[in-house]
C-alpha cells in the first residue's frame, strides 16, 4: 500500500488519473457536522491501491482538482456510510457527489444472515483481513506532517479495501435480485442527508 500526504487539494495529474472509480472516506474532529465539527481529513484510493490523504484547507476547504473528480459522474464513488462523509464533503468543499456505491446500504440489504455491517466486518468476510481501529479516536485536526505512521495506516485502510468489497457486494445484490431496491435507497440519501442537515436525525419513518 503506497500512501501519499497531500495539504489543500490533489494536482490535475492526480485527479486525470483516475477513470472509473475511487474510494472515499473522511475524518473529522467528531460526528456533530456542521454544527460543531470540521472536516479534518480525505482518504482517497484508486483502483490500484495508491492511497492519497488530504488535508484540506481549513480556512476555505477550496480543492478544485479533488471537486473535479467527486462530481465527475463517470467515476464511481465507493464509501462505507456515506450518509456521514458526502454530507460532510458536500458542505465544506461545496459540492455535489454524483455516482456513489455506499457499502454499508449495500450491507445492511443483502447480508441478511448478520447484524455486523461496519466496515471492519465486512474487511474480514470480503478480504480476511483484521483491522485495527483503535487509532480511530484521534486528534485528525492536527498537521498531517504530525500524524503517526499508525494514524495514517488507519485513515488508508479506511479505503483500501473498498474496491474489493464494492465488487463482492455487488455479485450479491445480483444474485439475490436486491440491485434495483439498493439503486432507490442510494436516490433517497440526499434527502436523508438533507433531513439530517436541518435537525430531523431519528427515523421519520418509525411508528
Amino acid at each position: 500500500m503506497k500512501i501519499t500526504k497531500i495539504k489543500e487539494d490533489i494536482t490535475s495529474e492526480i485527479a486525470d488519473s483516475f477513470k472509473n472509480s475511487v474510494a472515499i472516506d473522511t475524518e473529522a474532529t467528531g460526528l456533530q457536522i456542521p454544527e460543531r465539527d470540521k472536516l479534518s481529513l480525505i482518504q482517497i484510493c484508486n483502483e490500484n491501491n495508491e492511497v492519497y490523504i488530504i488535508q484540506p484547507n481549513k480556512e476555505n476547504y477550496k480543492a478544485p482538482n479533488l471537486v473535479s473528480v467527486l462530481e465527475n459522474e463517470k467515476i464511481l464513488k465507493i464509501g462505507h456510510f456515506l450518509r456521514f462523509d458526502k454530507s460532510s464533503l458536500e458542505y465544506f468543499l461545496k459540492c455535489k457527489l454524483k455516482n456513489i456505491f455506499d457499502t454499508k446500504i449495500a450491507s445492511k440489504i443483502v447480508r441478511t444472515y448478520t447484524d455486523a455491517h461496519g466496515l471492519k466486518n465486512l474487511v474480514q468476510e470480503f478480504c480476511n483481513k483484521s483491522l485495527d481501529k483503535r487509532q480511530g479516536s484521534s486528534d485528525w485536526n492536527k498537521d498531517i506532517n504530525e500524524l503517526t505512521d499508525k494514524q495514517l495506516e488507519y485513515a488508508a485502510n479506511d479505503v483500501i479495501y473498498l474496491h474489493k468489497i464494492k465488487k463482492e457486494l455487488e455479485i450479491m445484490l445480483l444474485r439475490e435480485k436486491r440491485m434495483e431496491v439498493f439503486k432507490r435507497c442510494i436516490s433517497f440519501l440526499d434527502t436523508r442527508i438533507e433531513l439530517d442537515q436541518k435537525g430531523f436525525k431519528e427515523d421519520i419513518f418509525e411508528h
